[in-house]
C-alpha cells in the first residue's frame, strides 16, 4: 500500500462538519466517494482535525493509503478529476506521494484559524462572516487576546462532554486584525479544542461591547469552567486557513 496526502479547501455551510457521521452529510464521506470511484477500491481518509458545522477551511489535510504506485495514480489525474465530480463547494487542491509512517493528523506542527466579524450588512460576507453592527471596543479586545499567550490549559473554552484526555494547549499568535467593515481574529496553536475558537470570539465580543473586561477574562481563563466564559460565536465565521507540517513530509513529493 502507498500512502498519499491530499490538501483541500471547502465551503462547512452545507456539511455537518469534516468527519464521518451517520446520516448527515460532511466533507470526508463527499471526498471519500470521490476517490473510491476514482480509484475503484475503498478510500478512507485520516484528516488533520475536525472542523465542526458550518465551520469552513481555506486549507485542510488528510492521508490515505491505497494499491495505487504514484505513477499509476499520476496517470488518473486524480486533482482533475476529483473536481469534476465534487460539489462546487470543495476543491481538492492537491494529492501527494509521502512516507508510509506520515500522518495527517499526528505530524502538524500547529493551526491557523481566523474568525470574521463584518460590522455592517455587506451581501459577500453572508454566511462568511458574523454580522455585528454595533461598534466594539478593539483595544480591550487586543488586550484580552494578548492574555490567551500566557495560559496553556482552555478548559474554561472547551465543549463540555468530550472525551479528550487534556485541555492544555500552546497558543502562539493571538490578535485582531481590522480592514474596514472587516475584522478577524487570528489565531495559531499546536491543537485546539472543539468550539474553542468560537467560545473566546464570542467571550472577546462581550469585551468589546463592555459588558466585560479584560481582567474578568482573565479570570475566565483561570477558573477553567465552560460556565464562565460567553456565547459561542456562529460558526459562518470560522476559518481553518492554515496547518504547518515539518518540512520532511513533503520532500521528494510531485503533487498531481
Amino acid at each position: 500500500m502507498f500512502r498519499y496526502f491530499i490538501r483541500m479547501a471547502y465551503m462547512g455551510t452545507d456539511f455537518n462538519g469534516w468527519q464521518v457521521q451517520p446520516g448527515a452529510p460532511t466533507i470526508q464521506e463527499e471526498i471519500e466517494k470521490c476517490l473510491s470511484l476514482l480509484l475503484k477500491e475503498p478510500v478512507r481518509l485520516t484528516g488533520a482535525g475536525r472542523t465542526d458545522t458550518g465551520v469552513h477551511a481555506h486549507e485542510f489535510y488528510a492521508h490515505f493509503d491505497c494499491s495505487h504506485r504514484p505513477e499509476m495514480l499520476s496517470q488518473i489525474h486524480p486533482v482533475y478529476k476529483s473536481n469534476r465530480f465534487l460539489p462546487p463547494s470543495i476543491a481538492v487542491l492537491d494529492i501527494f506521494p509521502v512516507d508510509s509512517k506520515a500522518h495527517a493528523r499526528f505530524h502538524a506542527l500547529d493551526r491557523t484559524y481566523h474568525y470574521y466579524i463584518c460590522t455592517r450588512k455587506d451581501p459577500f460576507y453572508t454566511g462568511r462572516a458574523w454580522i455585528q453592527e454595533r461598534p466594539m471596543d478593539m483595544k480591550a479586545m487586543q488586550e484580552a487576546a494578548g492574555l490567551l499567550l500566557q495560559h496553556e490549559d482552555f478548559s474554561s473554552f472547551a465543549r463540555s462532554n468530550t472525551q479528550v484526555k487534556t485541555n492544555i494547549c500552546k497558543v502562539y499568535e493571538a490578535h485582531w486584525e481590522e480592514d474596514g467593515h472587516i475584522l478577524y481574529f487570528r489565531i495559531r496553536a499546536d491543537r485546539f479544542l472543539r468550539n474553542m475558537v468560537r467560545a473566546i470570539v464570542g467571550t472577546m465580543v462581550d469585551i468589546g461591547r463592555g459588558k466585560l473586561g479584560a481582567n474578568d477574562f482573565q479570570k475566565i481563563i483561570e477558573a477553567k469552567d465552560r460556565r464562565r466564559a460567553g456565547y459561542s460565536a456562529p460558526a459562518c465565521g470560522l476559518f481553518l486557513v492554515k496547518i504547518r507540517y515539518p518540512d520532511h513530509i513533503f520532500n521528494a513529493s510531485a503533487s498531481f
